[in-house]
């Protein structure tokens, strides 16, 4: 079937492996926040923590591997690293993802229980 598509090509191993693996960096909602405060301009751990709702110690941890990843960079600046999100690919990457996340039809359970944690009805 797909032998009719005109120039078909599948991504690389290599390629997969890396998009999948950057869509698990990105599956945890305080890494999605840093990142987003991080794409309107650099900012401190201490700032980051504050802007997530998240200890400053788990922010550092969440940034290390963002960092491992190729989504961010720091700036070291005496004792203080400034972080910043590595390149606009970064941006679009996000942006998407949250523009998805807008347009996800409301009418969908199983979408909606996973975006929101299941909190017990009050009697």
């Amino acid at each position: 079937m797909h032998e009719s598509v005109p120039d078909f090509e599948m991504p690389t191993e290599e390629q997969v492996h890396l998009a999948a693996e950057t869509f698990r960096l990105l599956a945890d909602p305080t890494r999605v926040k840093v990142l987003w405060a991080l794409l309107q301009g650099e900012s401190s751990v201490a700032c980051l923590a504050e802007l997530a709702g998240a200890a400053p110690t788990a922010v550092s941890q969440h940034l290390a591997k963002l960092r491992l990843a190729g989504l961010v960079k720091g700036r070291r600046e005496g004792t203080f690293v400034y972080y910043s999100a590595a390149n606009d690919h970064v941006r679009g990457l996000l942006a998407q993802a949250l523009f998805h996340a807008d347009h996800i039809d409301r009418d969908i359970p199983a979408l909606h229980s996973a975006a929101k944690p299941h909190r017990p009805a009050a009697h």
